[in-house]
């Protein structure tokens, strides 16, 4: 397979330096005002995807669709909009990919009009074997209207022999694979579905007598519904007729969330294992200050993502911590750059130095991860200009050496800085004073506040290990993975 020379201009306008995580889902199930609380869900899942958005309502006869590019806030907060998706039952979807096609037909939720009545399908996550299935199918006559990995799912469904719906998804997930987690509609259910190992996020909220299912907690907390708990890994949840019911077809496996759901992806007022994701990064951050000693004035994070983290490690050092850089918030990603001078000012778009605070100081700076390291290196060269002695740099996870399969769109192996470098390289590439990663122990110590033994890894964690708890086929198979990404969309979110 090509890739397009289009394609290949679209993934290099997307330089990007950090993890993005690839969408949010929010659904309800009877309540009246269905499309609007699905609106203030997607609000509040935002972070999780920003390229598009969009909302399926059903009520009762017909099913209504809006979609549009750009953020929930933009399109989905006035009457006019709303008034187009009448019904008590609503699914939406938050997008982001940034190697995926930018087109409202890749965003979600799909509908579909099938044998069995309509089906809508929001998906976050990413099919290990998509472009097998997705092959197989095209032979086999499925005509696809997207470049999704999602539509895979939604042909499946509708090729299945199974009489019942929950009968035909079970027929579909046994034949998917990959991390993903799923909302789907159809004229009678609400459904979610987790992946086997629970590698992506879904729980489970009420609001009287709505059940809703989200990617995360603060999701519920704005339309003042009440958490409930999480899908388990494997679990498929019925909701038909005010009532839950659980379906686990799949043989037991060992749950393996993915550990950048606590790093980074969560919002940090969500809730993970019933603690949020905020006090998992401040014991991180601890976790790190106990693994380097070093004599500096000021703790300094990497706003907004090392702030928990650089907190955790000011209290277990009791160093002194402090806003070093400020963040301006109101950039988009939109920004023209029209020549190399403009551009190498990239970074004094989102962050600035407070220049009394840094001057003459020796500075610990903390941020969340390391990817690229081009954003980090600049940062560094920024503290230095304003005035700073020492900048030795720290990061709360440990060294990103291995690319993601499941719906986190990143680098592949051979733009991953630690993949490359030695740890003296990369500190010599940033420009930092000295570089420390926090090890695989600490962060399983600050995650389960357990030592490690033989019973781990208890997360997806192969950013750092490369043990993957499913073998990308579409790869295995000579697929390289970047044509993966293109070709797919990975639009799953």
């Amino acid at each position: 397979m090509k890739i397009s020379l289009i394609r290949k201009k679209e993934l290099k306008r997307y330089n990007f330096d950090n993890l993005r995580e690839e969408c949010g889902i929010f659904g309800i199930s009877n309540h009246e005002e269905a499309s609007a609380l699905v609106a203030l869900g997607l609000h509040a899942l935002q972070h999780r995807g920003q390229e598009g958005c969009g909302i399926v309502s059903f009520d009762g006869k017909n099913y209504h669709s809006e979609k549009r590019q750009g953020l929930v806030g933009d399109h989905f907060t006035d009457y006019e909009t709303l008034k187009k998706l009448p019904g008590n039952f609503s699914i939406g979807h938050n997008r982001y990919s940034t190697t995926g096609e930018t087109s409202l037909r890749n965003i979600q939720p799909f509908f579909a009009d099938l044998h069995m009545g309509g089906l809508s399908v929001a998906h976050n996550g990413n099919l290990t074997n998509a472009l097998l299935l997705r092959e197989a199918l095209v032979r086999d006559g499925a005509i696809f209207r997207t470049t999704s990995d999602t539509e895979t799912i939604v042909q499946l469904i509708a090729k299945s022999k199974r009489d019942k719906f929950t009968d035909k998804l079970i027929d579909t997930l046994f034949q998917i694979q990959g991390g993903y987690s799923l909302i789907l509609m159809t004229n009678k259910k609400l459904v979610g579905a987790r992946d086997p190992f629970g590698i992506r996020p879904l729980i489970i909220g009420k609001l009287k007598n709505s059940y809703i299912l989200a990617s995360e907690t603060c999701a519920l907390d704005i339309v003042g519904a009440t958490f409930v708990r999480e899908v388990e890994n494997g679990e498929i949840v019925v909701i038909e007729n005010e009532q839950l019911k659980s379906v686990k077809p799949f043989s037991k496996q060992k749950p393996r969330p993915c550990v950048f759901e606590y790093i980074y992806f969560a919002r940090p007022d969500s809730l993970i294992n019933n603690k949020c994701a905020y006090e998992y990064r401040k014991d991180l951050g601890s976790e790190l200050a106990k693994e380097t000693d070093i004599n500096a004035d000021l703790v300094v994070p990497v706003p907004d993502s090392g702030v928990p983290a650089a907190l955790g490690y000011a209290e277990q050092s009791g160093k002194k911590f402090e806003l070093g850089l400020i963040r301006n918030h109101y950039v988009g990603r939109t920004f023209i750059e029209p020549t190399q001078n403009i551009r190498s000012l990239g970074v004094k778009l989102k962050l600035n130095a407070t220049k009394t605070t840094v001057k003459n100081k020796s500075i610990i700076l903390i941020d969340d991860s390391l990817v690229r390291g081009t954003t980090c290196l600049k940062i560094v060269k920024m503290l230095f200009e304003n005035g700073a002695k020492e900048v030795h740099v720290r990061i709360a996870c440990p060294e990103i050496k291995y690319p993601d399969f499941y719906g986190v769109d990143m680098p592949t192996k051979e733009e991953l800085l630690a993949h490359n470098k030695t740890n003296i390289e990369m500190c010599n590439y940033i420009g930092a004073s000295s570089l420390k990663f926090l090890s695989l122990n600490g962060l399983y110590n600050a995650l389960i506040k357990e030592k490690r033994n033989s019973n781990y890894p208890q997360f997806s964690d192969h950013y750092f290990t490369g043990d993957y708890p499913i073998k990308p086929l579409d790869k295995i198979q000579g697929i390289k993975i970047k044509q993966l990404s293109l070709l797919s969309g990975k639009s799953n979110s």
